[in-house]
């Protein structure tokens, strides 16, 4: 259904905008997110992430509903950059998170992202990447790997990378579906054996790997390059506040809502609801995931029909919007700072 509003964009407020994702292929991938995402997967090899929103030159995110159909994010940005981002659009000039759905069949790397402190190792027109997953699916033999243990120095990693222990010194989590993991710039992680995992970053594709595994791509035959020395320079020794959190609940009625991460660079709510809430707010842009159930978003009288695997971008001018389940729903909120 196109409303009113929809079809004179330029006299009416943005409304709810939909993506389709971006499939990447990737060594360590699977194919599981088939069940996740209403596309088909491409190819019959590993796909390891779905972008489902990105604001990224080379993998732009497209919408896939009312006027705006085909544009891409970044277009969208450019010409009503006001009216998504509402009182932060001054601060931002591209969206600044990307979302994306991993599906690690294998292990990935052991890698670390650049914080502020490493801003001579982040590109130009990068920033530093401060991530986090939440848990969809998980098996009995799952892994997440976040921070280094206590004691860990740089002396005893470098060792470890030659004799192959390195996860020996890594803190381990056996994730279940549900969990939250805080990934914080700086921050030795992977994960992989059947982890399926939603994630929320900063808008950066910079990433270090340390070790990886033995693995060998089987499109090009060789192993994946390592960067360690740049690595070794972002890593964050002794305490960092990684790995497992514990959600907030805020509200039980008329739905509940967990906060689940409340960073600098996003603060994310799982909601968890069967009757009508309010989702979005006023002067500033909200992200809605569904990561189980389906219901409507309204606004205005339109409804917008919401799967699982979908994600909307709420804009700033679209304000508060009703959303009515189909029995119960599980939705990400996410905001920006």
């Amino acid at each position: 259904m196109v409303s009113d509003e929809e079809k004179s964009i330029g006299n009416a407020q943005l409304y709810p905008l939909r993506f389709d994702p971006i499939y990447q292929y990737r060594l360590w991938g699977g194919r599981r997110l088939s069940s996740l995402l209403s596309g088909q997967l491409p190819g019959e090899g590993p796909i390891g992430e779905a972008w489902v929103l990105s604001d990224r030159t080379d993998h732009q995110s497209m919408v896939a509903n009312g006027p705006l159909k085909g544009q891409t994010l970044g277009q969208v940005m450019e010409q009503f950059r006001e009216q998504v981002m509402g009182r932060l659009s001054s601060r931002f000039h591209r969206f600044p998170l990307l979302l994306k759905f991993l599906d690690a069949h294998e292990m990935l790397s052991v890698q670390v992202h650049p914080s502020d402190d490493s801003s001579e190792l982040i590109p130009a027109g990068d920033t530093a990447k401060t991530e986090a997953w939440v848990v969809i699916e998980a098996e009995m033999g799952s892994q997440i790997y976040a921070g280094l243990k206590s004691g860990t120095t740089a002396g005893i990693l470098r060792e470890s990378l030659l004799d192959g222990t390195i996860a020996e010194h890594l803190e381990s989590i056996s994730p279940k579906a549900g969990d939250a993991v805080f990934i914080p710039a700086g921050t030795i992680h992977t994960l992989g054996n059947d982890v399926v995992v939603f994630e929320v970053q900063q808008n950066s594709d910079v990433t270090f790997r340390l070790y990886d595994w033995g693995h060998i791509d089987t499109k090009t035959k060789e192993p994946r390059p390592l960067q360690v020395e740049q690595a070794f320079a972002c890593i964050k020794f002794g305490a960092i506040d990684s790995g497992l959190v514990t959600p907030i609940v805020e509200t039980t009625a008329p739905v509940q809502r967990e906060r689940l991460f409340d960073c600098p660079a996003f603060l994310l709510w799982r909601v968890i609801g069967q009757d009508l809430f309010t989702v979005g707010t006023t002067a500033e842009p909200r992200v809605l995931v569904c990561i189980e159930g389906s219901g409507q978003i309204r606004r205005n009288g339109t409804p917008y029909t919401v799967g699982k695997g979908d994600v909307w971008l709420l804009p700033a001018e679209a304000g508060e919007c009703a959303f009515q389940p189909s029995g119960e729903v599980r939705l990400l909120e996410i905001a920006i700072p």
